[in-house]
């Protein structure tokens, strides 16, 4: 960390009260910070310990200095002051550099409540907030900050602060204990009733043992990988209300039992579409829904995804969909509203054959109907070769492929045949 030292600017006594210097302690009559962006004035001037009235000389601009540099927040820090409007105290000003940049902060496997630690670090330091820096000082202070808070709760613990991410989620500050967490040996079930324990097991094991423990993480694969099969099966208000953890006794690791909240069974109520650009009963005919049905997650994708395959039908490569349920508790029903983003509409381009002779190509451009020109029909080129092979139109037809090149500038799709 470099430091912009200070420009202590001491006047004479004369410069502030016509006279000869006697003492270079006077009042604060104002006090500024120019540089932060992330912290507020009021933060900075809080931790410098500085307050408009003080008596104040340049020792003690110094240690307010010192104070702001121990925090680790800070890049560089720099001050100086000058006789006041007045001419009967001190202008003081201190520029920083914060260091940078910002991350959010996460707090895992400590075992009290995020809240509880983020009030407790606000507490200390009015500098933290939701996002920090990573400077090594200040995660080691803060680290420290936290084991003497678990400890004031009875938890012996060391922390530690780290830049991390998982998966897809942006780097963060996660404080958690120093020691890595165990790896999942076994994990076991109970109150389930509809889904089978086998079932469950075989779901949870192929994407959490051997993986190292922590409930969050833990939680997450449950609802990526138990709840769609209870989702399946209507009960959409499935909860685990308590994962517990505990060393197994046959081997390294965790044994985690989940209990599970299975919940109702709820049917699929009313279903409607918005923005395709083909009537909604015909997209809700494509999709096959029933009303009245058990609730399906899977089929509802299914169904979604048939929608789409219709709108492509009419040249609507790129449309997009998105699912919101509406749940009726006291009915025990869930009701869709299906929302469809089109985008714009492609028509055909040209048609490229690849692996024919001269009479090849002229038979099958016969048969090809689909124009320059017109909408294009996204299963059409499967839909043809498919027909192809069912007439008999090549002795020992080989292997076939269709390829279609979108331009997304121009706004058609070209498609190349090719034969074996």
């Amino acid at each position: 960390m470099s430091w912009l030292l200070a420009a202590a600017l001491v006047w004479p006594l004369a410069a502030i009260a016509g006279q000869r210097p006697a003492r270079t302690n006077w009042p604060i009559e104002s006090l500024s910070v120019s540089g932060n962006r992330n912290y507020s004035q009021e933060q900075i001037l809080t931790v410098a310990g500085l307050k408009v009235g003080q008596v104040a000389g340049p020792k003690d601009f110094e240690a307010a200095r010192d104070r702001l540099a121990a925090t680790g927040a800070f890049e560089s820090i720099g001050f100086r002051f000058t006789p006041g409007p007045n001419k009967k105290g001190y202008a003081a000003s201190f520029e920083v550099v914060e260091a940078g940049p910002f991350f959010a902060v996460r707090f895992e496997d400590l075992g009290v409540p995020d809240r509880e630690l983020q009030a407790h670090l606000r507490k200390i330091d009015p500098l933290f907030g939701e996002k920090i820096p990573a400077t090594q000082s200040l995660l080691a202070r803060y680290a420290k900050a936290l084991e003497e808070f678990l400890a004031s709760k009875g938890r012996k613990e060391q922390v530690i602060g780290r830049l991390a991410s998982e998966g897809a989620e942006p780097l963060a500050v996660v404080f958690r204990p120093a020691a890595l967490p165990p790896s999942v040996a076994e994990v076991r079930f109970t109150g389930n009733q509809v889904v089978p324990t086998v079932t469950l097991q075989r779901a949870i094991s192929g994407v959490a043992v051997g993986v190292r423990y922590t409930e969050k993480r833990f939680r997450e694969l449950l609802d990526t990988s138990i709840r769609p099969l209870y989702e399946a099966r209507g009960r959409i208000r499935v909860a685990f209300p308590q994962v517990r953890a505990e060393g197994a006794k046959d081997v390294r690791g965790v044994a985690v039992t989940v209990a599970v909240d299975e919940g109702a069974s709820y049917d699929l109520g009313a279903v409607r579409v918005e923005g395709g650009q083909v009537a909604p009963e015909e997209l809700l005919k494509a999709a096959g829904f029933k009303a009245g049905d058990l609730f399906n997650a899977e089929e509802i994708r299914a169904g979604v995804e048939r929608i789409e395959k219709r709108l492509r039908r009419e040249g609507y490569m790129r449309v997009k969909s998105s699912v919101e349920r509406r749940i009726d508790d006291q009915r025990k029903a869930v009701d869709l509203v299906i929302r469809l983003e089109p985008g714009a509409r492609y028509r055909f381009g040209k048609l490229k054959l690849e692996g024919l002779d001269i009479h090849g190509e002229a038979a099958v451009k016969r048969l090809w109907t689909p124009k320059e020109g017109q909408p294009f029909n996204a299963d059409y080129p499967d839909y043809f070769l498919a027909r192809v092979r069912e007439d008999d139109v090549f002795e020992k037809l080989g292997k076939t492929q269709a390829v279609l090149e979108p331009d997304d500038a121009a706004r058609t799709v070209d498609v190349t045949l090719r034969f074996r």
